[in-house]
């Protein structure tokens, strides 16, 4: 602190045994001065700085139904790769349903071959001999009805019993067009329509079926990146809701500095310059890249404040740190060398 060094010299020398009024109030100015040029000086220092943390990317992972959790076989801080298990929700429910679509699919598909295949020769023989039988009940009722026309002629019987007999030949007639018909029906086979209809139905069943092992496969809920288990927010035996947080994740390679980047310094970066990160608690800086930064200021609004409160505004910015800062623990504070006079082209 220069500037207090300087005030405090400059006031001992020029006290005397005798203060005045004056000598009192050149002291206090001198003081204010001094005071002033370390201000000015620590806010210089602050504008060649930012401040932030490390970070890496948060990934949440959700209950997707409200079941019991029955098993969280990783521990919290653990490096995990993706796909390996992390929360096992209850499937009771999804493995009933599973094999309850699995049963439709088995009768759609069973459908679609009795049609496809057609009618079984016993059925035809069936309706062939039932063809043969309502001939035959033809012939017989065509004889009887010729019998009682001719007796009907000779005025031996009475008009009533020729309609029975001319309903019954034409009973018989009938029968023998619908045995035939059916066993047409029989030996030409399926209609197209029916066999479009059994294989719309099989593929619905199997469209059910893989949406239950979709909700199967659910349950289990994985990682889905390379990363570090950071939390577990629910405990084994809790019951969850849907949506509810069940596993975090922090994820990349290497962490990234989440900085703050003083006003005045806005200006001088640009996306792909390279700036040093210091990190607490280690010596050597890192080389990093910046890789984002936030076109908004983090708090008021620049044209809401004055000229001299607009240098205390700051933007959100991220700096990509290299491959050997990979062991880094996120939540460290670190500091970003920002040079605003020296504007580094990116690379």
């Amino acid at each position: 602190m220069p500037g207090v060094y300087l005030a405090y010299y400059t006031v001992k020398n020029t006290t005397k045994p005798n203060n005045t009024l004056l000598d009192i109030f050149m002291k206090i100015h001198l003081l204010a001065l001094g005071l002033i040029m370390c201000l000015s000086n620590c806010s210089d220092k602050n504008n060649q700085q930012a401040l932030g943390t490390l970070e890496r990317d948060r990934v949440v992972l959700k209950a997707t139904a409200a079941e019991i959790i029955l098993a969280e076989p990783i521990r919290e801080g653990s490096f995990v790769k993706k796909s390996d298990l992390l929360v096992q929700l209850d499937d009771t429910q999804a493995q009933a349903n599973l094999k309850k679509a699995e049963a439709k699919l088995a009768n759609a598909k069973a459908i679609q071959i009795k049609l496809r295949r057609g009618a079984r020769a016993e059925d035809i023989e069936a309706t062939r001999a039932q063809l043969e039988g309502a001939q035959a009940q033809v012939i017989q009722a065509i004889a009887n009805f010729n019998r009682v026309a001719t007796l009907s002629k000779e005025k031996m019987i009475g008009q009533a019993e020729v309609d029975n007999a001319r309903s019954l030949r034409d009973s018989a007639q009938a029968d023998v067009r619908r045995a035939n018909q059916n066993l047409l029906a029989l030996t030409n086979g399926t209609r197209p329509e029916d066999l479009q209809a059994a294989d719309a139905q099989v593929a619905e069943a199997e469209a059910n079926i893989a949406i239950e092992n979709h909700t199967l496969k659910q349950l289990s809920i994985t990682a889905t990146r390379d990363g570090f288990l950071d939390r577990l927010p629910k405990h084994i035996g809790e019951r969850t809701a849907i949506n509810d947080p069940l596993a975090i994740l922090l994820v990349g390679s290497s962490p990234y500095a989440r900085v703050y980047i003083p006003e005045p310094a806005r200006t001088t970066l640009s996306i792909g310059q390279t700036l040093n990160v210091h990190v607490d608690g280690y010596e050597k800086s890192f080389a990093g890249k910046l890789r984002w930064i936030s076109q908004d200021p983090a708090f008021t609004p620049y044209y809401g404040l004055n000229a001299r409160d607009r240098a205390l505004l700051m933007y959100l910015a991220e700096i990509d740190l290299p491959e050997t800062a990979k062991d880094l623990p996120s939540g460290l504070p670190v500091q970003v060398d920002i040079h605003p006079n020296l504007r580094s082209e990116p690379l």
